[in-house]
């Protein structure tokens, strides 16, 4: 659907932009894989050392629309994807079947614009929509700017795991933050 005009305190002074929020399709698997692979190039946002294929994006995009999972993506006036989110199980077992662990991921042209906060509360609405409990967080725990944004929404710490990963030649810690989800089953 069409999104208004939007000004917000999130974006900088006297800037307005026209976006429109879509479920990314498979035309959308390239910019989609593009965002990912700056993501893992210059980020501690996915603890991965290579670049998603081509191959691993098809099977990605398979088991969202197997799962029944949201891919949720902003396009900008020019139709550019700015960002996308989606979740999917967080464990594989039955007893989880109403947490789900989410990811957004916005292009680094269009950060700093409050993108993140529009996806996140985007996916809460769709979780609780679709039946799901809990909502999970798995950050970096070096992130600060998302932990404050997770905080603002609600979601609380739940997990701390030192020297989870390791990438650039040293040890990440990974944090979890949780959402029990209103009006769900």
């Amino acid at each position: 659907m069409p999104w208004k005009k939007w000004r917000s305190s999130h974006f900088k002074p006297n800037i307005i932009f026209i976006m429109t929020w879509i479920e990314c399709g498979p035309q959308h698997l390239e910019s989609i894989r593009a965002i990912f692979n700056e993501a893992i190039e210059n980020s501690t946002a996915l603890y991965e050392d290579e670049p998603r294929s081509v191959e691993f994006m098809k099977a990605w995009y398979a088991t969202k629309l197997k799962g029944g999972y949201p891919i949720l993506g902003a396009l900008d006036e020019e139709g550019l994807l700015m960002g996308f989110a989606s979740y999917g199980a967080f464990r594989p077992h039955p007893g989880y079947r109403y947490t789900v662990e989410h990811s957004i991921y916005v292009d680094a042209r269009f950060r700093g614009r409050g993108l993140g906060k529009l996806f996140l509360e985007k996916l809460v609405t769709a979780a609780t929509t679709q039946g799901y409990h809990n909502m999970i967080g798995v950050i970096d725990a070096d992130n600060a700017a998302s932990i404050r944004l997770h905080k603002k929404h609600g979601f609380v710490a739940c997990a701390h795991i030192q020297h989870a990963g390791f990438k650039f030649g040293r040890w990440l810690d990974v944090v979890m933050y949780q959402r029990v989800l209103t009006n769900s089953k």
